[in-house]
């Protein structure tokens, strides 16, 4: 009751607005720990995943591993992280989202650490298969709480916002390369970046002490015990709610594999095919990055202004075109340098409006185990799209393989979403 008087307070006080970062005038601060919870959360599991993708080139060097093979542990972290995202989500419906949260990213920080003593590339590929399933119960865990604590009118940008903290991750991430590969031989630099991975476990000293879990969640699972039940894990596959699960799983799907296939392979192909350094790549990174933080921030924006749906199909075309520039048209790095402003834009904007969206789609009682099954198998499928484009890089150059599943992807996603409800300013269903 306390909370709501304070929410009503702040809302009287600053009334709305439609700026991107206008939320923050209203939110209390139980609201403001949970946005800065959510976000460093997000940051610091982009960091850790983005880690792999920044030393793919020196493992494959060191230990003589083929392309295809070396794209199968980003595969298998991501295939990891789909089982991991679902089971979350469900036990956040029943055990709480905050508790949930903590587990999941002491899990993957543990597991981050352990990969900077593997000894050989089958032991990476099962450290990182164990990492994928704490990564993937994170974000459908964050995403969930942060859509219960925001109002319907800034969710977009609040969850989005949140989402731009996975571009800060890969920024941290990309730092660290340079300067790791810089001080350290490329032999034990790529260790102390995994060794780094640790760092997200500090998060939960914060979490414990500031976060609290949404009053939506404890009031709708309250009201199942009372009723002496929970929903099963399977009842997303009801007949009520099926078309929803499968176009939401499928919208996923595209709008990761299209990502994964970029992103995985990209610093590699700045290598091979432009014939640039572990440094010499990193401003070509960089402008990727900052790329796709200002998608994320837009795209919050963009997700409350213009609705989910018209997010997704913008960019979804945006992406496939920046895409086959990128990579299929012959032109001088300088330009490359350029042009990895847009293509980090496009291909990491849309992701913005996915988090609220799929919050949107299902009610209180299998909100996690819907979104997380959603973004989850998205994940899952879009994880074979890095060992495809491995496999297929055998045949064609790479930078034909990275274009052709990229597009593929992002056809997907355009479909799915195209398909789907519009969402936007929608109260959630606190059944």
């Amino acid at each position: 009751m306390k909370r709501q008087e304070s929410v009503i307070s702040a809302i009287s006080e600053h009334p709305p607005g439609t700026g991107l970062f206008a939320f923050f005038r209203t939110m209390t601060r139980p609201e403001r720990d949970t946005f800065v919870a959510c976000a460093a959360g997000w940051a610091l599991d982009g960091m850790d995943f983005m880690i792999y993708p920044l030393v793919l080139g020196t493992i494959m060097q060191v230990w003589h591993v083929a392309a295809g093979r070396a794209g199968l542990a980003a595969t298998v972290t991501l295939l990891a992280s789909a089982v991991g995202g679902w089971l979350a989500g469900f036990l956040s419906d029943r055990v709480g989202r905050v508790r949930t949260l903590q587990l999941t990213i002491l899990w993957f920080s543990l597991f981050s650490l352990l990969c900077a003593f593997a000894q050989n590339f089958n032991q990476l590929l099962v450290l990182r298969t164990l990492l994928g399933f704490g990564f993937g119960g994170e974000w459908a865990v964050g995403a969930v709480l942060m859509g219960e604590v925001i109002r319907p009118a800034f969710r977009g940008r609040a969850v989005g916002s949140v989402q731009s903290g996975w571009a800060l991750g890969w920024g941290g991430a990309v730092l660290a390369q340079a300067i790791l590969f810089s001080v350290l031989p490329p032999a034990l630099a790529w260790r102390a970046m995994f060794a780094v991975g640790v760092l997200p476990a500090l998060l939960v000293l914060y979490i414990r002490r500031h976060v609290a879990e949404p009053e939506l969640a404890v009031q709708s699972r309250a009201r199942r015990v009372a009723a002496h039940g929970h929903p099963s894990l399977w009842r997303i596959f009801a007949p009520d709610i099926l078309r929803t699960t499968l176009l939401a799983s499928l919208a996923s799907a595209g709008a990761q594999g299209g990502y994964y296939a970029v992103t995985t392979w990209l610093p590699t192909f700045l290598k091979t095919a432009r014939g640039l350094t572990v440094i010499g790549s990193t401003g070509y990174l960089a402008f990727l990055i900052a790329g796709s933080f200002a998608g994320y921030l837009a795209g919050a924006w963009l997700a409350d202004r213009l609705g989910r749906r018209a997010l997704f199909l913008i960019f979804s075309a945006g992406a496939s075109v920046i895409v086959i520039a990128y990579t299929e048209l012959p032109i001088p790095n300088a330009a490359m340098l350029v042009l990895g402003f847009p293509l980090g834009f496009f291909a990491s904007g849309y992701f913005s409006g996915l988090g609220p969206f799929l919050t949107e789609l299902f009610p209180t009682s299998m909100r996690g185990s819907g979104q997380g099954f959603c973004y989850n198998f998205g994940r899952g499928i879009g994880a074979l799209f890095p060992t495809l484009v491995g496999y297929l890089a055998a045949l064609i150059p790479l930078a034909s393989a990275i274009a052709t599943f990229a597009v593929t992807a992002y056809a997907m996603f355009f479909l799915a979403a195209y398909a789907l409800p519009e969402t936007r300013g929608q109260p959630l269903d606190d059944r």
